[in-house]
């Protein structure tokens, strides 16, 4: 059996952060793990191609060389996805599909027609398609209300593909998250008790990046709470990554996401850096304590947020943010500016502002759905400027909103300035020596950056100014604002094409809080986009 693996291209967005590779000889930010591990999971005899279109084109040859087409994807890459689709039913290869697109969101944005639909979580749905399979029955539809035991799940396959293309890889850890937010859809897929891998399965796939090519820099741990067992992080897993990570000269800097209560474990917070942790992704969402208790962020609430920013920054990470407006606690003549302003003071350079978006079957979704304050369909991007919701305080006001957060805190001055503020406060672990701090550009790269955004862009005085003083202060820190001047490069266009956004107003239901009668989809107002 020969089996083609296909990630559908990522739409041009802020998490793409494809203007910013363009100063690198990287395709791609990260690569498809999902993808690669339905391949480990798939018979060893197998014939097997992996493709991600966003390092190269899928050419149509290999599909006719295939058998069957696996294809996964998040929401955000669903136009892609339906292409590649349609491309396999004319040149008449079946596809698989999986992954979170298609495990949340395939009745309600259409996917009906795929031949083979494996939602869940592949090691326990995909078995029993390979059984079906070779009894030459296989069915539409397989899913499951199980969890998977992850310490059986085998490391990914990055040998498919050329890892040298990524700016970062892949890895996971853990699934599921010990809280519940309301938007957040997590505990949709994954539940909420952390399910982990062991100390030796994170080293052989450490060992298995190295293997496929990947000799230096940036691992994320994709979990979305790295931090849900922390027993087992500083027992087991953060000391062998730490001891392999020292045996082999700090290859690797590690990022990954956590909730921000890690400011309260000193102990796990330096063992994190002892390790190579460098980047936490938080969700700070809001500095409103209303929205905190609307969307049950019971971690951020009662507590100083900024001053725990500050502090990881001093223990030697640096943070990058997820904020959302939108939600009905929010009051629009303060939220936009109160956003601005935790912003600017907590120094995270990296900052990432989306609209509340209503992710499938989430606990918000169902609310909205009950108020009938739904829209259908949606991007899967909560940072492009759109939603699939009626907001209490409108849709222009919070466009309006929204598109004055972007416009503010990724100008030239704002963003540099917090470049400047997070170097201040910034204090890597010195025991990792040059190795750690050696994952900033190359010299190509800078030279790239240098004639991009110190000659030709409109904000070069700046890019010198933010060079020059990290080059006096902190000298060891220039690689690292170097690679913060280059996202806040890519951040800015995308921003600067929000900005054109315009969306139609949709009315609240006239009682609010009850639903009224369903309408067809073709029937649901929608919201619309148009470029000014």
């Amino acid at each position: 059996m020969k089996a083609l693996l296909v990630y559908p291209r990522y739409p041009d967005t802020f998490w793409s952060f494809r203007h910013a590779l363009g100063f690198t000889s990287k395709k791609a930010l990260s690569n498809p793990l999902g993808l690669l591990t339905v391949a480990a999971l798939l018979p060893a005899e197998w014939e097997k191609r992996a493709v991600d279109m966003n390092v190269s084109a899928l050419d149509p040859q290999d599909i006719v060389w295939s058998d069957l087409v696996f294809v996964s994807a998040m929401v955000a890459q669903q136009t892609s996805a339906r292409e590649v689709i349609e491309l396999c039913r004319r040149l008449d290869r079946k596809v698989v599909a999986g992954g979170p697109l298609f495990t949340s969101a395939w009745q309600q944005l259409g996917f009906d027609a795929v031949d083979h639909l494996l939602l869940n979580e592949a090691e326990l749905t995909l078995p029993r398609f390979l059984a079906d399979l070779d009894r030459g029955c296989p069915g539409h539809l397989y899913r499951t209300a199980e969890r998977a035991d992850i310490t059986r799940t085998p490391a990914p396959l990055f040998s498919l593909l050329d890892m040298t293309q990524y700016a970062m890889a892949s890895v996971q850890y853990s699934r599921g998250c010990p809280y519940d937010c309301e938007f957040c859809d997590i505990v949709v897929l994954d539940g909420r008790r952390p399910r982990t891998k062991t100390g030796p399965q994170m080293i052989a796939e450490l060992e298995a990046l190295r293997g496929a090519g990947f000799m230096r820099g940036s691992v994320f741990i994709v979990d979305d709470n790295f931090i849900g067992n922390r027993h087992l992080l500083k027992a087991e897993i953060l000391p062998a990554i730490a001891a392999w990570n020292r045996e082999h000269g700090y290859p690797y800097r590690f990022a990954t996401q956590t909730s921000i209560n890690v400011v309260d474990d000193e102990e796990l917070t330096r063992l994190m850096s002892d390790a190579g942790f460098g980047q936490l992704f938080i969700g700070i969402e809001s500095p409103a304590a209303a929205s905190l208790a609307e969307c049950n962020k019971l971690n951020n609430r009662g507590r100083d947020q900024v001053a725990a920013v500050k502090l990881l920054q001093r223990r030697g990470f640096e943070v990058m943010g997820g904020f959302i407006v939108g939600f009905d606690s929010d009051d629009p003549a303060h939220i936009f500016e109160q956003q601005i302003d935790f912003i600017e003071q907590s120094g995270i350079v990296t900052a990432m502002v989306g609209m509340l978006t209503a992710a499938p079957e989430t606990r918000l979704w169902r609310r909205l759905e009950q108020e009938d304050r739904l829209l259908p369909r949606g991007s899967g991007d909560n940072t492009d400027g759109t939603t699939n919701l009626v907001p209490r305080m409108g849709i222009r006001t919070l466009l309006a909103g929204y598109q004055r957060i972007l416009r503010t805190i990724y100008s030239p001055h704002s963003y540099y300035r917090r470049i400047h503020t997070f170097l201040e406060e910034y204090r890597p672990n010195p025991e990792l020596g040059i190795g750690f701090r050696r994952q900033g550009y190359r010299l190509l790269d800078f030279f790239r950056c240098a004639l991009v955004l110190g000659l030709r862009d409109r904000a070069r005085g700046q890019f010198w100014k933010t060079i020059g003083s990290a080059l006096c202060r902190r000298p060891g820190l220039v690689g690292i604002a170097v690679q913060l001047a280059a996202q806040g490069y890519h951040l800015r266009q995308v921003s600067d094409r929000i900005q054109r956004l315009q969306i139609e107003e949709q009315p609240l239901p006239s009682r609010p809080g009850s639903r009224r009668a369903s309408r067809p989809e073709s029937a649901a107002p929608a919201p619309t986009a148009i470029t000014g």
